[in-house]
């Protein structure tokens, strides 16, 4: 059966439909990708926002945390993912560092990533904090998806990846934040690790799209890291996670198979070998000169 959408999924997604779906209501659906093939699958099966993470820190370069990867290795990799997307939404993680300096040096980074991967918008994390950013990336017409509650980038401020929000003054100042993001431009936020009271309340308080990650059903949208979907990762899963395939025990199968194959000269077969009957191959024509 084909991935290809079809025509009615086809069209491109951009800002304007992400808040198209906010105001009817309808969830749309993020996902994280880091490399061409899972662009193109997941654009394939008509996710709307494909996010080059800083997550692929810890999912593909082996990290303990998000906060090594870099400009140039984001670029990298959102370079591969803009080859496979065609219709979906494509956003690029700002790094740790990145847009903490100056508002000059968010610019620049800003600039350099949209410019050399093809991002249509940037995310950055943080609350009321990163509304002067988000101000001036607007107005130099990059869109930006913010991201509060549990942030990676701030996981040592925050003592570790903990659920965020759970008191009465820190809900509130979630609930600030979000309005001040808005106000300041951000396209979208990105909730995460928050409770799903919290999260529905700031869904209904502000007017652009939510996107949760362990922050319950109610806000606009979804999104998840890809290598968690399928079971591609060697850590217990968080407790919001939900894995829809077992692509890790598929694949540690196909090579103990292949390994075996190999092992028993099964692999590769006759039919999987070329021939050429007419060639005169007696050992006195392989004689070195």
């Amino acid at each position: 059966m084909s991935l290809t959408p079809s025509p009615a999924v086809a069209e491109k997604v951009t800002p304007q439909t992400l808040l198209a779906h906010k105001r009817a209501g309808t969830a749309f659906t993020a996902l994280t990708a880091y490399d061409y093939p899972t662009a193109r699958l997941a654009d394939d099966a008509g996710i709307d926002l494909l996010l080059v993470g800083d997550s692929l820190a810890m999912a593909v370069l082996g990290h303990a945390d998000t906060l090594s990867v870099t400009v140039a290795e984001m670029i990298h990799h959102a370079k591969a993912v803009r080859r496979g997307t065609q219709r979906a939404l494509l956003v690029v993680d700002m790094p740790f560092g990145s847009y903490h300096v100056s508002i000059e040096d968010t610019l620049r980074n800003a600039i350099r990533i949209v410019k050399e991967s093809g991002a249509e918008a940037v995310k950055l994390e943080g609350g009321t904090t990163q509304t002067a950013n988000i101000r001036a990336l607007t107005a130099a017409q990059i869109p930006v998806v913010a991201h509060i509650g549990l942030t990676p980038q701030s996981l040592h401020a925050m003592g570790g990846y903990k659920v965020q929000g759970r008191t009465q003054a820190a809900a509130l100042q979630l609930a600030d934040d979000a309005l001040a993001l808005q106000a300041a431009g951000a396209i979208a936020i990105v909730l995460e690790g928050i409770p799903r009271e919290l999260a529905a309340h700031i869904t209904s308080l502000v007017t652009i799209p939510t996107i949760g990650i362990g922050a319950g059903p109610d806000t606009d949208a979804q999104v998840l890291v890809v290598h968690d979907l399928l079971q591609l990762t060697f850590t217990p899963p968080a407790k919001f996670v939900r894995p829809f395939a077992d692509a890790g025990t598929l694949i540690r199968e196909a090579l103990a198979n292949y390994r075996t194959a190999v092992s028993a000269r099964t692999f590769p077969a006759d039919a999987e070998s070329y021939h050429a009957p007419s060639l005169n191959l007696q050992t006195e024509h392989l004689t070195t000169r």
